[in-house]
Formats: structure tokens, sequence, C-alpha cells
């Protein structure tokens, strides 16, 4: 398995072949406007633009949006989201709401189409952000319900379940996992980090998982991550609310 890290990103995404060249953040965000006043259809556009995009981040007033994490892991949705953004009125609002809220094409089409749309490459690294960073935040929080329903009696927990909960799927503390984590040359985490640091050790915990758990076990964890994912959706319920672009809270840590 490859080594995982969480170093800043340096290699830009690959453009796939599209019409028109690879295109630089500001260049993208112009011509997904240019197509939507000349009114071409939005959905279609935009993932045309994501095939072309290269940066795998860009700071905005002091905020770091990063697209691509650890190298390997393309939050795709984020970078639909920021488009979208720039886009205003010249996008409906249901049909955002349903490829950003609910990760549903507005056009119905499905996930062949959308993985020639982007291309092959951006794809792999799409699904690699799904398993990696999305299905691993839902086995962490399937974690941290059963130990809530295991709760003693009282209701009294000796840690918080979140932070049980690595221990619960990774057979180490959290603080185990961000010392191993930073010896693989991650960053240390401590105190509040940037959202997609905490990804990126979420990606990690996920390489880690495979590479150190019985198979069986894995696989296992992996179905019971994907059927809470399919259970939230068939249930609509609210999303979480997500850590602020620039920060996410961390518990503070002792790793050196």
């Amino acid at each position: 398995m490859a080594r995982a890290t969480a170093s800043p990103v340096a290699e830009p995404l690959a453009p796939e072949p599209a019409e028109g060249g690879p295109l630089e953040p500001d260049e993208a965000r112009a011509a997904f406007i240019s197509a939507l006043k000349r009114g071409d259809p939005w959905y279609p556009a935009l993932l045309d633009i994501v095939a072309r995009w290269v940066a795998a981040a860009e700071d905005e007033d002091g905020v770091t949006h990063t697209y691509l994490i650890a190298g390997e892991a393309f939050d795709w949705l984020h970078l639909a989201e920021r488009l979208v953004q720039a886009a205003g009125r010249l996008v409906p609002r249901n049909e955002a709401e349903r490829l950003l809220v609910h990760g549903e094409a507005p056009d119905g089409s499905d996930e062949l189409a959308f993985a020639r749309a982007i291309g092959p490459s951006k794809h792999r690294a799409h699904l690699n952000f799904q398993y990696g960073v999305v299905v691993e935040e839902a086995l962490l929080l399937s974690a941290e319900l059963e130990l809530y329903k295991a709760r003693p009696i009282n209701g009294a927990l000796e840690e918080p379940a979140d932070v049980q909960a690595y221990e619960r799927v990774y057979g180490r503390t959290l603080l185990e996992l961000l010392k191993l984590y930073r010896a693989d040359g991650g960053p240390h985490l401590a105190g509040r980090v940037r959202h997609s640091d905490w990804q990126a050790f979420t990606y990690w915990c996920s390489k880690y998982r495979f590479k150190m758990g019985e198979p069986a076990r894995v696989a296992s964890d992996t179905r019971k991550a994907l059927a809470l994912l399919s259970r939230l959706r068939t249930e609509q319920a609210p999303a979480a609310p997500a850590p602020p672009a620039e920060d996410a809270a961390v518990i503070d840590s002792t790793a050196n």
C-alpha cells in the first residue's frame, strides 16, 4: 500500500481530455459563467469545468480551499460548490441543492456518465475521497453511536464517544494514531486545524485500517459504514453542520 501523507499538495490535478485546455481557478469560473450565459445546461457545463480544472487548492480572503486531499482524494463536490457560488442565480437553487446536499445529479445521469464526463483519473481520485474520507467518517460515526448505546445506565462515559470511536475502529487511541500519522509525514494536529488537514488525517486512517486490519473485519466495517450512509440518505436526515472551511475543532493532543 502506498505510504499515506498529508503534506501540502504540490502537484496539481491533471486536466482530463475535454474541449478546450486546462483551466486555472479564475479562468474556470469565467468559463463556467460564460457557458451558462450562452444557455448551456448547467450540470454538463459544470462537469466540463471539473474535467479541465487543475488547481489542487486555492486561497481566498485568507481561507484555503483544498480540493485534492493527500494528493490522491478529490473532493469534487467542494469544487462544485465553489463554482455554483460563483455562478449565483445562473444555477437553479433547487437543482444545486440536489447535487450539493444529496449528491444527486440534477439531470438524473448515472455514475458511469459522471465518470466519463470528468475523466478516469479524476474519477479514481473522487472514489478515493468517497471511500477514504466520507465512508471513513461514517464508520467513525457508527462506532460513536454504538458507544452511546452501550454506555452505562447513568449515561457517563470515561471520555467523549467521538474520541473513543477511534480505538474501537482502529485498535489504537486517537492520540496514538496522531503520533503515528506525524511519524508517517503528516503535520502535528492539535487545538484547531484546517478542516482539510483533518480530512487528510481521516484519509490516512482509512489506509491504516486497510493495511493493518483483518480483511474480514475491514470488509465488515466498510459495509457497516455504507449501510449507515444509505440509511441516512433514505431517511433524508439533515446533514450535520460542517466545520468552517478554515478550521475544524480538534481535541488537544500531546503528540510530539
